[in-house]
């Protein structure tokens, strides 16, 4: 059997020159043989390494920032070759990130881990480049339940969720996207997410209101019921229900912490009507110095913790409501007999500090994120 460079390349490359016993070991493989962790930062990267996570489940790999255009000619997107090694493989968590990869190339990688027992997928950091390859009359990927991309950018546009659906067998439950760009989708090229229950996607801060109804695409999404938009720059809960209601989704669970919220809708904006599966609504940590308009006349869950409520919110302002957090707003914390001075000189709470520094810490990353270099 031949080898290959890493585990991602590893069903589809040429086999690399033995390690030099100067060099440190990229890859480690935990003594259970169940979690292997490979970060090829070295110039010139010993890829081969990366074979001893073969008979790990969970594998995470970083490249280093390495460009793998050179291994473009080696990917084969028949790999019907490799099937018999990969079914054997335990592999069922992965995560590629910090590289630069033809599309060509990772939609090969796809196929070939059709084969595998892959449930989880996580894609970070990746700079995806050049033409999609020619879809397949079937899904040939894996069936995953959990689909994660966090910072990876599509030189084609929109289009790239179409084009990664083709690959992938109809079994996902679980997708997240953060910091990815384009996220506006091309809603009219992708199929219907038949068993799709939590949709992430947090941590896109310039996504908006308006980027929001260009991701939800209408009926795409008919299994929903988690749908996080935590630090998304959405403005007002009622502007979120609209476009909601736009799509014709209908989450049972709805988390807009960590925006910076206006508790007024925009003047001349209708009033909403919110789903009536909605039963959890999170706005923590969104600046609110009152209760917004416009809530949902009932729900189980409300969560109003580490806002600026200055004063305990009266029964006419809140829906009926089985669960509701208010802790970390100033009027809760007035018997607090703990200074504290030094908390960004503002009235916010020091337990909730850290969710703003989060807010603050994403957007500057979203911001850098084209400053990445590829070797």
């Amino acid at each position: 059997m031949e080898l290959s460079p890493s585990l991602l390349l590893l069903l589809l490359l040429p086999p690399q020159l033995a390690a030099s016993e100067a060099t440190p070991e990229p890859c480690e493989l935990d003594d259970e043989d169940y979690r292997c962790a490979c970060n090829f930062t070295d110039p010139q990267p010993d890829w081969s390494s990366g074979i001893q996570c073969m008979v790990a489940v969970e594998v995470k790999i970083r490249a280093g920032g390495h460009s793998l255009d050179k291994y473009l000619k080696h990917a084969d997107p028949d790999s019907q070759q490799y099937a018999n090694m990969i079914k054997v493989l335990r592999l069922q968590q992965l995560t590629v990130g910090a590289a630069r990869v033809p599309a060509r190339l990772l939609f090969a990688v796809l196929s070939a881990l059709g084969y595998s027992r892959l449930k989880e997928l996580t894609l970070e950091d990746l700079e995806v480049t050049g033409t999609y390859p020619p879809p397949p009359l079937e899904a040939t990927g894996p069936a995953l339940s959990t689909l994660r991309l966090r910072n990876v950018s599509w030189a084609t546009g929109g289009a790239w969720l179409a084009e990664l659906q083709k690959w992938l067998k109809p079994n996902l439950k679980v997708l997240s996207i953060a910091q990815t760009h384009p996220l506006a989708l091309s809603c009219e090229r992708f199929r219907t997410f038949p068993t799709l229950t939590t949709l992430d996607l947090s941590d896109n801060p310039g996504l908006g209101e308006r980027g929001l109804a260009a991701a939800l695409c209408p009926h795409k999404f008919p299994a929903l019921q988690d749908l996080g938009l935590r630090n998304t720059g959405m403005e007002t809960p009622n502007g979120v229900c609209a476009v909601l209601a736009a799509a014709a989704v209908q989450p049972h669970r709805l988390d807009l912490s960590q925006n910076a919220l206006r508790a007024t809708a925009n003047p001349g904006d209708p009033r909403c009507v919110w789903p009536s599966t909605l039963s959890s609504l999170n706005l923590s940590s969104a600046g609110l110095e009152q209760v917004p308009n416009g809530l949902p006349a009932k729900l189980s869950v409300l969560d109003l913790s580490c806002n600026r409520l200055n004063r305990a919110p009266r029964p006419d302002e809140l829906p009926q409501i089985e669960n509701l957090t208010l802790d970390g707003n100033p009027f809760r914390d007035l018997g607090d007999p703990k200074p504290q001075q030094d908390t960004m000189n503002s009235s916010v709470p020091l337990a909730c500090v850290h969710s703003l520094l989060a807010i603050g810490i994403s957007g500057t990353l979203a911001l850098l994120q084209g400053v990445r270099g590829f070797v």
